[in-house]
């Protein structure tokens, strides 16, 4: 009755609200896009947008079929995903995901083992954004990914790597900047960056020490940041601060000049864990995830009870 590109074209106009910005994130022209929509509700017999001057919104029974369309494109796009993923595995490389910075610099270790046992297999970067849930979700472009604790997800396995100090995040020329460690109580009611709503917020809390205040910050930049460097500009300003794992301070310090990395003397680590989809499991990244589970078992056996394996 009408195609996965009908569907998909009216899933696109009803997320960004306006023929215009769909047309521009699909590549096609506004009116071919618009004939398409209109062709959709004719085959269907229904309405399913109200148009005006400054963009769409759903009909009633728009609704209704925007949940099941939503669902069919993702199903087709997942699957997609899912077949890209077994075909790198068959030829040998694998995707891993990065926020900001590489594997080897967040686990040095685990890239240099992998690469030495299995140096056949090509280690493909792809940079992320920000974690969103569900999890299963944020990692359906990528095959592994290294990150700090996420919330759980039934299709997501995790595999604890170690546990990194904490640091503070934070310009020379803020009143915290010049000092040599930093308490909790200290920085607690400082001004952190803002994330955005659909970020994970088991992830944003864990930078924003949340298990010590019992929530997110009182203070926090009006304008969230869903990218690394949206989140070091206004820190690198002196407006915020942010906690980080250690292996990061290096970089960042190298890259921003004026902000330094200071510990946090009381703090808790931050567990790094690799990550990854269930229905992922190629052979190439099934021998990362014997590697990883072999240098906990050997350096860090206390970490190996954390594990989430649901394959």
């Amino acid at each position: 009755m009408f195609n996965r590109g009908q569907l998909r074209y009216f899933v696109a106009v009803v997320e960004d609200g306006q023929l215009t910005r769909a047309a521009a994130r699909l590549h096609v022209a506004q009116p071919a896009l618009s004939q398409a929509i209109a062709k959709l509700e004719s085959q269907l017999g229904v309405q399913l947008l109200v148009r005006h001057p400054r963009g769409v919104t759903l009909t009633p029974e728009g609704e209704v079929f925007f949940e099941k369309a939503r669902t069919a494109v993702a199903a087709e796009s997942d699957a997609l995903q899912t077949g890209e993923s077994l075909a790198r595995g068959a030829e040998g490389s694998l995707v891993f995901g990065t926020v900001g910075l590489p594997p080897w610099l967040a686990h040095p270790e685990l890239v240099e083992v992998f690469t030495e046992a299995r140096p056949k297999i090509e280690i493909r970067l792809k940079e992320v954004a920000y974690p969103t849930t569900p999890i299963a979700s944020w990692l359906a472009d990528v095959d592994v990914m290294i990150s700090t604790v996420l919330s759980p997800d039934p299709e997501v396995w995790v595999q604890p790597l170690g546990a990194e100090p904490r640091v503070v995040l934070v310009a020379k020329s803020h009143p915290i900047g010049q000092r040599k460690e930093l308490t909790i109580a200290e920085v607690l009611d400082e001004t952190f960056p803002r994330t955005h709503p659909t970020v994970d917020p088991v992830w944003a809390g864990n930078w924003t020490l949340d298990e010590y205040r019992g929530g997110p910050p009182a203070k926090q930049l009006d304008r969230p940041a869903s990218s690394v460097q949206a989140s070091l500009a206004p820190i690198a300003a002196g407006l915020a601060i942010s906690t980080a794992p250690a292996f990061q301070a290096g970089p960042i310090a190298n890259a921003l000049s004026g902000v330094v990395a200071i510990p946090l003397r009381d703090a808790g680590p931050m567990i790094l864990s690799l990550v990854g989809r269930n229905d992922r499991c190629s052979r190439p990244v099934q021998a990362l995830r014997d590697v990883a589970r072999n240098l906990v078992k050997e350096r860090a056996p206390d970490l190996a009870r954390l594990s989430v394996d649901r394959t």
